[in-house]
């Protein structure tokens, strides 16, 4: 695929920079330069995040990019070591005026094994000064009201999972911050979580999740934040990160030669185009998308070429992620390289869309 090496820069920076004086309303959650020392390791580097109010927020990054780190800044839990923000309108550093509005689940759910789910609830709920009341109402949100009365000890992963969740929506929050609900469930029990989770924002709640499930995270979340090592890549629309990489169309000839003489063929065009696979192969990436395939179809009849097969192929959140994180390892943290870029972000996004082939 092809994805031009500027675009995690500009993408990472054009958000902040677009929100300074914007109404701060919009967004959950704000912040700038958020930074994470432990010693000598810093864990999260100048962080600036824009989580937009009511939306499905996904967050990820590889394992130890410093998600966890920042969501238990964002709780209060740890205090950050250099940097601001907000969230809910309220600043970090007052945590408390606004913890009563955000639930979270972080990790595994811990509960004690011989109570049941209600009960272990109640616990909680008395703790918060929440009436009881309350947690029938999240049990059945869930789905674990026919499996309230029995001990946590007998629930599935998926249905732990599930009491976690419940626990956090106990304070009828605004913002829910969720570390991978789905973290060893099968397809049946991420497919509840998804359902779950879009429920929630369609009741006007943030849900802010982050996963190393990234084909998951495409098929919830509207919104997008990926880090690495502490640092922004990007963070914006999925369909933002998905349109910024061009669509390709597969096409099979009949024999290696008819793939050779129709590269040539594209490559007179001015388009981008590819033979892949072992030195026999037949099959060729071509950087265009289906309303090209009308024109491709009748450029290889002219040239005497039967196509075998012939398909749009779009990108998948996997593939944008990967191909991110490798070209901002490659430029050595362009994303926040240094303080000029964010000036310079809306040129670089320029120059970027001119450069994508466009079919």
């Amino acid at each position: 695929m092809w994805f031009h090496r500027d675009v995690s820069a500009a993408l990472a920076t054009v958000p902040v920079a677009r929100a300074i004086g914007q109404d701060t309303d919009r967004y959950a959650v704000m912040t700038r330069g958020l930074t994470k020392r432990f010693g000598k390791r810093t864990a999260v580097d100048g962080l600036d995040l824009l989580i937009p109010g009511g939306s499905i927020t996904g967050f990820v990054g590889p394992n130890g990019a410093g998600k966890t780190t920042t969501i238990r800044m964002l709780l209060g839990l740890i205090r950050p070591t250099a940097g601001s923000g907000t969230v809910l309108g309220h600043p970090l550093s007052g945590s408390r005026a606004y913890l009563a509005r955000v639930g979270a689940l972080i990790e595994g759910p811990t509960f004690y094994p011989p109570l049941s789910g209600r009960e272990n609830l109640i616990v909680l709920a008395r703790l918060g000064g929440i009436q009881n009341k309350r947690v029938d109402a999240v049990l059945e949100r869930v789905g674990l009201g026919p499996r309230r009365l029995d001990p946590f000890r007998t629930y599935s992963l998926g249905m732990r999972q599930r009491l976690g969740i419940a626990a956090a929506l106990l304070p009828s929050p605004e913002l829910l911050v969720l570390d991978e609900p789905t973290n060893g469930l099968d397809p049946h029990g991420i497919a509840e979580i998804r359902a779950m989770l879009r429920s929630f924002a369609d009741d006007g709640m943030t849900v802010f999740v982050s996963s190393h499930l990234l084909a998951e995270i495409q098929q919830i979340c509207e919104h997008l934040v990926v880090i690495e090592s502490g640092r922004l890549l990007f963070q914006g629309d999925v369909e933002e990160l998905l349109a910024a990489r061009a669509p390709q169309l597969i096409v099979r000839t009949e024999s290696r030669e008819d793939a050779r003489h129709l590269l040539a063929l594209v490559s007179i065009t001015g388009r981008e185009a590819r033979i892949v696979g072992e030195e026999e192969s037949v099959t060729l990436e071509i950087a265009a998308d289906c309303s090209w395939a009308g024109d491709l179809n009748r450029l290889a009849m002219a040239g005497g070429i039967t196509l075998v097969h012939l398909s749009e192929r779009r990108s998948t959140l996997e593939e944008a992620f990967f191909e991110i994180t490798r070209n901002c390892s490659a430029e050595n943290g362009l994303a926040n390289a240094a303080p000029h870029l964010e000036e310079s972000s809306a040129r670089a996004a320029k120059a970027w869309i001119r450069e994508v082939p466009r079919p």
